[in-house]
């Protein structure tokens, strides 16, 4: 052995895996989705129509923020990951009911399809009610959206459950309130990633 040679090299650090933040995806996929589905429960658009939604509830608002949860997971932010794989399935089973469900109680005659849909709404605005005090922790953007969600959800189960037009239109108009938080919030995320600094302010917990 050489007398210049070092008895041992360095070991090199382990390569660190970057992961962009999936924040923004899962809050675009879920405004998106959102702001559709609440046009038509506003009255903006025919009923009639509103098998739109489905494409972007299966792909959009349920696929991508189900796959944006599962990044969060990896990043290691719980309440991240549990807002969107539940948000993501929430617009999955959404494409289920739907699709399947609705249709196969109304061949069978069911007369109280307005209390299960309430139902439905009723446990996701539960589930909305405490992640709501969980975004205490979170920015200002970030809690108005759980807010505002947990009120569209509460009017629309209340909506449905009497089988009141007028409760379901002020659920559509709190979905697009929600929606545009939603947004807004992932455009401040996108924008401060790709300007490396704060665009919008988002209003971070002190």
């Amino acid at each position: 052995m050489s007398e210049t040679e070092p008895l041992s090299r360095p070991t090199p650090p382990p390569a660190v895996s970057a992961i962009a933040d999936p924040a923004p995806l899962g809050l675009a996929g879920f405004a998106m989705t959102t702001l559709v589905l609440s046009c038509f429960n506003a009255g903006f658009i025919d009923k009639s129509a509103e098998a739109v939604v489905l494409p972007l509830a299966l792909f959009y608002g349920g696929l991508a923020q189900l796959l944006a949860g599962m990044w969060e997971f990896r990043k290691g932010n719980t309440f991240g990951a549990t807002a969107f794989a539940s948000f993501g399935a929430f617009w999955l089973a959404y494409y289920a009911l739907v699709k399947s469900a609705l249709p196969s109680m109304s061949m069978a005659g069911a007369s109280n399809t307005n209390h299960a849909v309430g139902l439905f709404l009723l446990a996701w605005a539960i589930f909305t009610a405490y992640m709501t005090v969980a975004a205490l922790r979170q920015s200002k953007a970030v809690l108005s959206v759980f807010v505002a969600l947990t009120l569209t959800f509460a009017f629309l189960s209340a909506g449905a459950f009497a089988n009141s037009t007028d409760m379901t239109k002020v659920g559509g108009w709190l979905g697009l309130v929600t929606a545009a938080l939603a947004w807004y919030t992932s455009f401040a995320g996108v924008t401060a990633a790709t300007f490396g600094r704060p665009v919008l302010p988002t209003f971070p917990p002190k």
